[in-house]
């Protein structure tokens, strides 16, 4: 049900891939790691389906919620807002700015995404994301343009992303009782 989403057969068969890996007892998930245990000698392939194939990935993310409410929903479920940081080196990923990192529990060089979760008694797992740009990338088109930022893609705060995919779920009339999340 997701693989129509992806045009070309090389990229189905890469994303195939990719989930397989990301389903895998390997304990790092990262593109090294995910071509090993699918028998790829480098990441190039996953790298390529994630960042330069052409596929929809709000629409394959509407797909995915769909069939996890399908699977998992109840009413009394809850609806789980959270952030989580992810170290980096570099400042040429989108998003990356010395910011407060709930991961490192200080403020780091990090990307930050705020994720919403779906858990019932029946499982839990992720329905949404969103990258957080801080102010200073969304004021800076070029740099944003050179990582890959869509042109209209503006500033939002942690809660305004939040709000945003909160709202994404009722409006798919996502069943829960509950929403919660952390301090932010």
């Amino acid at each position: 049900w997701l693989l129509p989403h992806f045009a070309r057969r090389e990229a189905r068969h890469r994303v195939w891939a990719y989930i397989r890996g990301l389903l895998s007892p390997v304990e790092r998930k990262n593109g090294w790691q995910l071509a090993e245990v699918n028998g790829d000698a480098t990441p190039y392939g996953v790298q390529h389906v994630l960042g330069r194939a052409i596929w929809d990935a709000e629409a394959v993310r509407d797909e995915l919620r769909n069939y996890l409410v399908e699977q998992i929903s109840d009413s009394q479920a809850v609806l789980v807002l959270d952030e989580t940081g992810c170290l980096k080196k570099g400042q040429q990923s989108a998003g990356v700015a010395r910011q407060y990192s709930g991961t490192a529990g200080r403020v780091e060089n990090c990307q930050i995404g705020v994720f919403l979760a779906y858990a019932s008694v029946h499982g839990h797992a992720l329905l949404d994301r969103a990258l957080y740009l801080p102010q200073g990338w969304t004021d800076d088109r070029a740099r944003c343009a050179h990582a890959g930022v869509p042109a209209e893609q503006r500033f939002a705060t942690k809660p305004q992303l939040a709000r945003h995919m909160l709202q994404r779920a009722c409006e798919a009339g996502v069943p829960a009782t509950w929403v919660t999340g952390d301090s932010v």
